[in-house]
């Protein structure tokens, strides 16, 4: 699966999971996540790469307590398996 694909299966996990989604341009500052008065916000850097913003959304996926409970396709659990190992 191509990292473009990858990162919309990763976007549609986050909002799921109950992430509001802001894509800016953002000048390759990057993006990450938050939680402002009790939202989780998502924020992409659309100046960045696919496999950039794809870290930036693997990363708050990753602390999701909820995370188990969905359904993804095996190549994003797969990646997310690999990025724990590093």
């Amino acid at each position: 699966m191509h990292t473009a694909q990858l990162l919309s299966q990763a976007i549609d996990m986050a909002r799921r999971l109950g992430y509001e989604i802001r894509e800016e341009a953002l000048e390759g500052a990057g993006g990450g996540h938050c939680l402002i008065r009790g939202k989780k916000w998502l924020l992409l850097d659309m100046t960045q790469t696919y496999r950039e913003q794809l870290s930036d959304v693997m990363d708050a996926l990753r602390v999701e307590p909820e995370l188990g409970t969905i359904e993804m396709h095996p190549a994003l659990a797969e990646r997310m398996q690999a990025s724990k190992a590093v």
